[in-house]
């Protein structure tokens, strides 16, 4: 009996396993500050495979806006820095939340780069900063509420036959 329940047990913990997700992390935040940017330092990983990037927010019925502005530097090992400006739909027009979850409490995880390869020795940085503006308005808002996680995931890319 006890065999077949540890069976079972590995089967359910090799299935509920994302064995795609190489790395990932996420860090919570209260209010998200415009000065307060979020910092993930990425190990070495495999430099002969391709990745794919994930940027993964949890948000709550308190963000007021339907779509989100992210600036996004990726720092290399040798000082090297790209950085991209990213707008993500996070409602649709009904108003309705695009992430899932039950609830308040939604998760979106959204493209961030594709088929990239990290082929420097070294740790990279990724330095995630909230960029929403409101309409009209030059300056970024300063305290962004109902952003309560952001994190990154990497997944090896898989060949499509």
């Amino acid at each position: 009996m006890r065999k077949v329940v540890a069976f079972f047990i590995i089967l359910i913990i090799c299935v509920a396993c994302d064995t795609q997700t190489v790395w990932s992390e996420t860090k919570s935040l209260g209010v998200w500050d415009k000065d307060n940017p979020v910092t993930f330092s990425i190990p070495q990983l495999d430099s002969l495979k391709s990745y794919h990037m994930f940027i993964n927010i949890r948000n709550t019925n308190e963000y007021p806006f339907n779509n989100l502005f992210l600036v996004a530097d990726i720092e290399f090992p040798h000082g090297k820095t790209i950085t991209d400006t990213l707008e993500y739909k996070m409602a649709y027009p009904n108003g309705e939340w695009m992430g899932e979850g039950i609830g308040s409490l939604k998760e979106s995880k959204l493209w961030f780069k594709e088929n990239i390869r990290f082929t420097e020795e070294g740790n990279y940085n990724i330095t995630i900063t909230q960029a929403v503006r409101n309409n009209g308005e030059v300056d970024g808002v300063s305290q962004l509420p109902g952003i309560s996680d952001v994190g990154i995931s990497i997944e090896e890319a898989t060949q499509t036959p």
